[in-house]
């Protein structure tokens, strides 16, 4: 199960959050899909910003987007100025009050988001995709993740069989619930077509409660504790 499900569908509620907080009733649908339309506008809107993550969170009055970046500077603007003309902006496109707050991502090498979106620019930018793969690979392990596996998938090297190619390093071990994956997938657009990128990137092991907030990923002090715990110390572990 774990080598097919989404590594972050699968540990929602133990240790990671859901994107969208709200209860919809009769309007979850419309909800689901003004979410979706948000994310878009936003994604497309700071392509530049390396946005990791948007959570949004719904009152009756009110709709609260959390924009977790690498490059908050951009989002923000010269005295802010930047940050509210995006907040007017949606105003206006979904006549609902908004309210943005912006979160640093203090460590972009260890966001699978972050990684896959470079890889993809690279391949675009011309930049062999073996080259631009082994760079993120040895960025990300050097910023103290415990493994990485990167999976590329198309005409690779404008070959006319689209085929598939897997490159990893330390350990990522999809079926440890208490494993912190982290997952992306992106796309390349080249001359000769498409080519999917999949990112899962292993940040340690999480023991006892966690916070399940936009700010989790990063917040590695006290509960992240990387690596397998001894056979001695596996019980203590296990009960902090």
């Amino acid at each position: 199960m774990g080598q097919k499900v989404n590594p972050i569908s699968n540990r929602l509620g133990i240790i990671r959050g859901w994107d969208s907080n709200w209860f919809g009733g009769k309007s979850f649908g419309d909800n689901l899909v003004e979410d979706q339309k948000i994310r878009k506008y936003l994604n497309e809107r700071l392509a530049k910003a390396s946005v990791a993550r948007i959570v949004i969170e719904r009152t009756l009055k009110l709709v609260t987007i959390t924009i977790c970046t690498a490059r908050p500077g951009l989002v923000i603007g010269k005295g802010g100025q930047d940050v509210d003309k995006l907040k007017e902006e949606l105003k206006r496109l979904y006549k609902k009050d908004i309210q943005i707050n912006i979160f640093e991502v203090k460590k972009p090498e260890l966001d699978a988001t972050i990684v896959a979106k470079n890889i993809a620019s690279q391949i675009e930018h011309l930049i062999a995709y073996r080259r631009a793969i082994k760079m993120a690979i040895a960025n990300t392990m050097r910023a103290g993740a415990e493994g990485i596996k990167i999976q590329i998938s198309g005409r690779l090297n404008g070959a006319e069989m689209a085929r598939k190619e897997m490159y990893k390093e330390g350990r990522t071990p999809l079926h440890t619930f208490r494993a912190d994956i982290d997952y992306c997938q992106a796309e390349a657009l080249t001359k000769v077509g498409l080519l999917g990128i999949k990112v899962w990137i292993c940040r340690g092991e999480v023991y006892g409660k966690r916070e399940l907030t936009p700010s989790f990923a990063q917040d590695n002090k006290g509960n992240n504790r990387g690596g397998r715990p001894n056979r001695g110390n596996r019980k203590r572990n296990n009960n902090r």
